[in-house]
């Protein structure tokens, strides 16, 4: 070593690494699972020393602009307002920025926008891919659309530097369909603390522990309607249903649940909700109900279980994958069985010593510092290979 050079001088300093996310509608606070994810993983991959983009769609980032928000840089991108084409023009215009940008990672995700991973890889950038869940089992895709996820998929676990799949079930049957590595990095879990009243109890008329709660967008395989109709079998005297959430798209399904909303009595539409009014749902709440057909990892039941809210789920592998007692289950789509268990939780809530055991249980085991790290090896091996 040269005299009067330290040890800590001669060692070369790791290189700050710069990270892309694409694939997504945006951030912060738009709803949908994978934007809560990439939000989440985005804020601890910036506390961790990262340089963090996420390149979103500007119709759902009109607040937003080109500038940075909790330390990432938030790009509004273009997009036509077409559901079946927002997502593919988006990532297609948004590989292209990020070959401008030229960052150590893109990671993509979903298998729609997986559908890019070639162009991406032709543009010379080292591609992560997240797949979180099939997407052509959802109900609103026609078979040409059902046919382009599948093959989105393929391309993204065949063609990518790195996989990761947030439900373990999605990670081995991907690794033994493809034969290729794919890392399960489940969903994190963070509901915010209750702080002061929102006021969103008042503004719609609901009483502590008198409401059942459901978090999602209103697109079918969330079975709202199935949700509706038990609640009005089930008896509950003086109590609500709450359906937090909208549909992005006008559809004859999103019709449908209001048309069934506005005529059963004691159900409450609030729209989207985010933050603190959506925290403050959740510890109000008596019940959390979660019916869908179709999920990834279902981040809203992770919440309302981190709120130490008694929970019911529909049987599908997903929901199942958590591993909760068998009576926090119900067969999907059997209106009746739901409706007797409704009543049943509703009769018999949890004690505050269950709620706090629950509540730790969660944050032990699906907490977003992990999950960054368990992201951040996929990184490093990727970066090395």
């Amino acid at each position: 070593m040269p005299p009067g050079k330290s040890a800590s001088a001669a060692a070369t300093p790791e290189p700050r690494r710069r990270i892309i996310f694409l694939g997504l509608r945006g951030i912060p606070n738009v709803q949908g699972g994978v934007e809560k994810h990439v939000e989440m993983l985005a804020g601890e991959l910036a506390a961790c020393g990262w340089d963090v983009e996420v390149i979103g769609r500007s119709r759902y980032l009109p607040h937003v602009g080109s500038g940075s928000w909790n330390g990432i840089r938030v790009s509004p991108l273009w997009a036509p307002r077409k559901m079946a084409l927002e997502a593919l023009v988006h990532t297609f215009l948004g590989v292209w920025l990020a070959a401008l940008r030229r960052p150590d990672i893109l990671h993509i995700h979903a298998v729609g926008p997986a559908l890019l991973v070639p162009l991406a890889r032709l543009l010379g950038l080292r591609v992560v891919v997240t797949h979180h869940g099939y997407d052509y089992e959802r109900q609103k895709w026609g078979g040409l659309a059902r046919r382009a996820l599948k093959l989105g998929e393929y391309f993204g676990m065949r063609l990518s530097h790195g996989r990761i799949a947030v439900s373990s079930e999605v990670a081995r049957a991907m690794a033994e369909r493809y034969a290729a590595p794919v890392t399960y990095v489940p969903n994190g879990v963070s509901v915010a603390p209750p702080g002061a009243e929102t006021g969103i109890l008042e503004e719609f008329g609901l009483q502590p522990k008198r409401y059942v709660l459901m978090a999602a967008r209103f697109v079918p395989e969330k079975r709202q309607p199935d949700l509706i109709k038990a609640f009005a079998k089930c008896g509950a005297s003086g109590f609500q249903l709450v359906l937090a959430g909208d549909a992005e798209f006008e559809t004859p399904y999103s019709r449908e649940v209001r048309a069934l909303a506005k005529n059963m009595p004691g159900v409450v539409l609030t729209g989207f909700q985010t933050g603190g009014r959506l925290a403050e749902l959740f510890a109000n709440a008596a019940l959390f109900v979660l019916p869908s057909s179709h999920e990834g990892m279902p981040i809203a039941l992770l919440e309302a279980m981190a709120s130490g809210l008694p929970v019911l789920a529909s049987d599908i592998a997903a929901n199942k994958a958590l591993a909760l007692p068998a009576d926090d289950y119900f067969p999907l789509g059997d209106i009746d069985a739901l409706a007797k268990a409704m009543a049943t939780k509703m009769a018999n809530p949890l004690s505050e010593e269950q709620a706090r055991a629950q509540r730790l249980q969660v944050e032990q085991a699906y907490s977003w510092p992990s999950v960054a790290q368990k992201t951040l090896q996929v990184y490093r091996s990727t970066l090395v290979n």
